[in-house]
């Protein structure tokens, strides 16, 4: 025989099942504002990554191509931690450079010597080092997400670090 107890418990755990199952998971995925500052901490790794690669291609100067190896190497690994925190969180991420970094490769495509390097350097080297570095700091000061903060905190101290590269090639330049 059935105890009334049971069955009462059982229909109190299948009702809550039923009401709760919409927000599991909820706790993963990301706000409006955090789900965009991950966006573009992603174009902002996809464009040092192609910045990067075009002047592995057009630059004569072992400094400025050491710097930009730096930048693939290091700004993959960046896409890749924001990817990662992506998938888990539920973001689908731009898959290419912003257009504003489409332009910014275009015109670096035209460009060859000396002019090609500093370009590249005030360009990617400082210019989207800085804006970059903001992004992150306004990440860590407005992201509700604590994964998404973690993430900002790992990143900042290495664009910091290629700001003051980039800062000192410039300086060469």
């Amino acid at each position: 025989m059935k105890h009334p107890l049971h069955a009462t418990v059982r229909g109190t755990l299948l009702a809550a099942a039923v009401f709760l199952a919409p927000f599991a998971g909820a706790a993963d995925k990301l706000g409006s504002a955090d789900a965009s500052m991950l966006k573009d901490i992603a174009e902002a790794n996809i464009a040092e990554v192609e910045t990067g690669k075009i002047a592995l291609e057009k630059s004569s100067n072992g400094e400025i191509k050491s710097f930009a190896q730096m930048m693939v190497d290091d700004h993959s690994k960046g896409l890749s931690d924001t990817q990662a925190l992506a998938s888990t969180k539920g973001v689908k991420l731009p898959d290419s450079p912003s257009v504003k970094h489409k332009a910014v490769a275009l015109e670096l495509k035209a460009l060859k010597g000396d002019t090609f390097d500093s370009r590249y350097v005030k360009q990617a080297g400082v210019g989207d080092h800085e804006a970059t570095a903001k992004l992150l700091q306004k990440t860590q000061a407005q992201a509700k997400d604590a994964d998404l903060k973690a993430l900002a905190d790992k990143m900042l101290p290495v664009v910091q670090g290629h700001l003051q590269h980039a800062q000192q090639l410039a300086a060469r330049k």
